[in-house]
């Protein structure tokens, strides 16, 4: 459903089919955590997309983009190198600055709704 044409539509977040999106090995610290996601919608030239993604259990390192999402279902924890740590669970919104380095330890398969500016 990636479009940058479409008109205004709804999606149900907790039932929507994702698609497998897979991780760099190199990013895996433990466990065997698998990600999947969707685009919903992107923009004409490509800087701004907003979609759902979800992880597994495990911890995985990641260099993040600017981002704002919500939190639908699961947690996790997510240190910042050289900051703090953000505790995500049902309902937070979180927002990431392009370029942090992150370790994400998920503890309950984790899903959210996102939008990130490239």
């Amino acid at each position: 459903m990636t479009t940058h044409d479409q008109q205004s539509f709804a999606v149900h977040i907790p039932d929507a089919e994702l698609e497998p999106e897979p991780l760099d090995p190199e990013q895996i610290v433990s466990g065997d955590p698998v990600v999947t996601g969707k685009v919903l919608w992107e923009s004409a030239d490509g800087k701004q997309v907003r979609g759902l993604w979800q992880i597994t259990p495990g911890v995985v390192t990641d260099t993040e983009a600017d981002e704002l999402f919500v939190v639908v279902s699961g947690r996790a924890t997510v240190a910042i190198e050289g900051g703090g740590t953000l505790e995500l669970g049902p309902g937070v919104a979180a927002v990431m600055r392009g370029g942090e380095r992150t370790t994400w330890t998920v503890h309950e398969t984790l899903r959210k709704a996102y939008h990130i500016n490239l």
